[in-house]
């Protein structure tokens, strides 16, 4: 009995409790199931929407706090203190500008940028992927880093590796998983992602951020341009391509094309020429189909004007402000700077363009054709837009509207399906053109639409052969227009000592043809000067000569017998990556 009453007996907290126990059981799982449904409802109509996450720039109310400031890591985590970065940067002039970009970024947050690898806490290669050979010259490295790492594992702070720009956007499975060589992988749209990146690295995670974006400029943020004492500088202007080249990899790695507000663009050309630089050259992927929409001034109705003959594979845009136009106002900054471009496409040089060109004097009259075949059948299976008889009207134009100026180009050997027959109009074109500088390669098969569409059957022992006959042929025209230069004065922008005598100096005409004098006949001038060169000799790579003086962009060149106007031509520049 005594045993049943303790039992029975319980206190109040107990019989609360049981009570508690009684009610929970009492409710029926449909009732249980229909208040958990009901309570997520509720939270779910009182949060943000699916419009609230893709509106860019609006702020959603979440707890009360601004989403942007409420990161998984608090605002110091992605501090950099002080660590040291060192940059390699591989590839094209955009590659040069994304790593200032990147800079900017990152010392931002208070990391340093350092010269010497053995100092780095961070290193970051910022990658191209044009290429197989491009590619594998990043694996090898990779190796090699990986090997430096291991070491410092047992004497000081882990180092971290980080793949930034194509080869991330392509490769990011292969590259996080193949011997576990990166820590960090950054897509060319990510780089304001890199100090987060970097802190979860810190934490020994893999971290990666490869999304591409449809808005995406960096305008913003003001490259830092590395060497101060530089006279050249370079400036992004647009990213992305919309062309779809069948052979391109670029519209897969970069993304769609969108253009750097001109406010911008402007501004940072300004600070350029207040820091004495005094030549600029404005970058993008296809940088003549620059368009600004960004404010509502700029937003007509009219079509952008494509050469005549030219067409594209995407619908015709319509307003926004044109190359043109901004050609004109960045030339406006500074009369005493010089203006170049690259790369552009063939089909973007309407006639306003060539116009200016020709009439405003520090815009270079050399100008970037790139043709990349001289065989309709090829132009055709390459998704070129136009015909080699388009081609060579627009060179005609521009020859009309440009008399003195001077032409480099594009070409690729032995893409898919090229006959000997198509090699040889690639060669006669050559010839007709009379290029003065190109850069040719062998084709490399990359995942893009020819690698779904088309077979690459041409041997590589062909392209090889193939690509050397272009070279020479190359090589035979430049020596032919640098030769008819002798005896004339060229205008040369002082680059500094020639890199393979330091008895020489070196400079750039404005065709972009090297030129190299002797130190001794130019005691007192220095690197950013512009000095009138009276050329002696030729070859096809670059022009010698001697110094008559110090000069500016209102004087352009003369011949020997002092005839007025404007003589200019340009070496050839051989790249030979056949991948």
């Amino acid at each position: 009995m005594r045993t049943l009453k303790t039992l029975t007996t319980c206190s109040p907290l107990m019989c609360a409790l049981l009570r508690r126990c009684c009610n929970f059981s009492s409710t029926s799982p449909e009732k249980k199931r229909t208040s958990v449904t009901d309570n997520f409802r509720t939270r779910l109509a009182s949060g943000p929407s699916f419009q609230d996450f893709v509106k860019k720039g609006v702020s959603v109310a979440l707890g009360g706090a601004d989403p942007e400031e409420q990161g998984y890591l608090s605002a110091d985590l992605d501090m950099g203190r002080s660590r040291k970065v060192y940059f390699e940067t591989y590839g094209c002039q955009m590659n040069v500008s994304d790593t200032q970009i990147a800079q900017a970024i990152l010392e931002k947050k208070g990391y340093q940028r350092t010269a010497h690898l053995s100092q780095a806490d961070v290193v970051l290669l910022v990658t191209c992927s044009i290429r197989e050979k491009a590619e594998q010259t990043i694996w090898n490295r990779l190796q090699q880093l990986a090997a430096m790492k291991r070491k410092r594992l047992k004497i000081q702070s882990p180092m971290k590796i980080g793949i930034l720009g194509c080869m991330a956007e392509r490769l990011k499975t292969e590259l996080l998983e193949r011997e576990k060589l990166v820590d960090v992988i950054a897509g060319p749209d990510s780089y304001r992602d890199l100090p987060r990146l970097l802190t979860v690295a810190d934490g020994g995670h893999q971290a990666s951020n490869v999304l591409l974006s449809l808005e995406e400029t960096y305008a913003d943020i003001m490259p830092v341009h590395r060497a101060p004492q530089s006279h050249s500088a370079f400036v992004s202007i647009m990213r992305g391509c919309d062309n779809m080249c069948s052979y391109c990899i670029v519209p897969f790695t970069r993304g769609r094309e969108r253009s750097r507000p001109v406010s911008s663009i402007l501004e940072e050309v300004r600070m350029l020429s207040d820091q004495g630089v005094k030549e600029v050259t404005l970058l993008g992927q296809n940088v003549n189909s620059y368009r600004d929409a960004s404010e509502e001034q700029f937003c007509g109705s009219d079509v952008t004007k494509l050469s005549r003959g030219f067409n594209t594979v995407y619908r015709s845009k319509r307003g926004g402000l044109r190359f043109s136009d901004l050609l004109d106002r960045v030339s406006r900054v500074d009369p005493a700077m010089r203006i170049r471009f690259t790369s552009p496409h063939p089909k973007d040089f309407p006639d306003e363009v060539l116009h200016l060109i020709s009439e405003r004097r520090n815009i270079c009259k050399q100008i970037h054709l790139p043709a990349q075949s001289g065989s309709n059948q090829v132009l055709q299976a390459m998704r070129r837009g136009y015909s080699r008889e388009a081609y060579l009207d627009l060179v005609s134009n521009i020859k009309r509207i440009i008399p003195a100026v001077s032409l480099s180009s594009d070409f690729i050997s032995g893409f898919c399906g090229e006959t000997e027959d198509d090699h040889q109009q690639t060669l006669s074109l050559i010839r007709e053109v009379g290029y003065n500088l190109g850069f040719l390669f062998a084709y490399s098969m990359r995942k893009t639409h020819a690698f779904h569409r088309l077979q690459d059957d041409v041997p590589a022992h062909v392209k090889r052969r193939r690509l050397e006959e272009c070279i020479d042929v190359f090589r035979e025209e430049a020596s032919r227009v640098n030769a008819a230069l002798v005896g004339s004065s060229q205008l040369v922008l002082v680059e500094g000592e020639s890199k393979r005598s330091a008895k020489d100096l070196c400079g750039r005409t404005d065709g972009n043809v090297k030129v190299i004098f002797p130190k001794e006949d130019a005691a007192s001038i220095h690197a950013g000067d512009y000095v009138l060169v009276e050329i002696l000799s030729a070859t096809s790579q670059s022009l010698r000569g001697r110094a008559l003086g110090h000069s500016n962009l209102d004087t352009r060149t003369a011949t020997s017998g002092q005839l007025r106007g404007y003589v200019t031509s340009d070496s050839t520049m051989i790249k030979d990556i056949t991948g």
